[in-house]
């Protein structure tokens, strides 16, 4: 189980580049991750050594590893304010192998389950995690389609006992680093533990390895997500890659 996941001391610590976010890049009358394609060129990713034997069937994998979807990142409060404005800077994590963009007045917190995860000041209810697990799989491909993970994944939440409504917004595939396949998710769950959430999350597999990414925002009838704040975690989304080889 990912709780149980042992991740050593990495001798090449993850590093963070500045980046300035001046205006969003994508409107948000449809989810984006419909209309998402990469066009960057990046270096080929140093595969990692797998930490120890993992056996992980396709069976396995529906009930464990998208349980890390949710795994101690969803939201459990939802009452503080939204910040307008939003400063994004590069995190990569090269021992793990996996770089996103990530606020950076978000706190880094630790928690079981969880590789990294990134929390705004005074809300923790809204944040930014990822979760790496070894696999036996080559590609997300060979689990299934992006519409069939996310049909496993809604499944998945809506047996929570806190969950009272969970539905798919949006489902697409992207390349990512040397063409890898990305599956992008845009879901909102109902909840009694924080109200209506807005979830955005993102998968891949890369040397072995299972990447899984969930942002998770408040998006209350009372106080919703606005287009600025969604086109920031769109761009978080979008940049969730295989690190690049140093």
């Amino acid at each position: 189980m990912a709780s149980q996941i042992c991740l050593p001391l990495s001798n090449q610590t993850p590093y963070y580049n500045h980046y300035r976010r001046s205006s969003p890049k994508f409107h948000s009358s449809i989810p984006r991750a419909i209309n998402y394609h990469s066009h960057e060129n990046n270096k080929n990713p140093t595969k990692e050594t797998l930490l120890s034997p993992f056996s992980l069937t396709k069976r396995s994998l529906n009930s464990s590893a998208l349980a890390l979807f949710f795994f101690g990142l969803l939201p459990s409060n939802a009452n503080a304010s939204v910040e307008k404005d939003l400063e994004l800077e590069r995190y990569t994590d090269f021992e793990q192998g996996f770089t996103l963009l990530r606020p950076s007045s978000w706190i880094q917190v630790e928690k079981a389950g969880a590789t990294v995860l990134f929390e705004e000041a005074n809300a923790g209810s809204n944040n930014v995690g990822v979760v790496v697990n070894p696999v036996r799989l080559d590609s997300l491909g060979e689990f299934g389609t992006p519409q069939f993970v996310a049909d496993k994944l809604i499944q998945a939440e809506k047996r929570k006992e806190s969950t009272k409504d969970a539905e798919v917004i949006g489902v697409a595939e992207r390349p990512g680093l040397r063409g890898l396949q990305v599956y992008e998710f845009e879901y909102k769950v109902d909840s009694t533990r924080g109200g209506m959430k807005r979830i955005l999350s993102a998968a891949f597999v890369a040397s072995k390895k299972l990447y899984l990414l969930n942002i998770a925002h408040s998006d209350k009838p009372e106080s919703p997500l606005d287009t600025h704040k969604r086109a920031v975690l769109e761009e978080i989304l979008h940049s969730f890659d295989a690190a690049p080889s140093t």
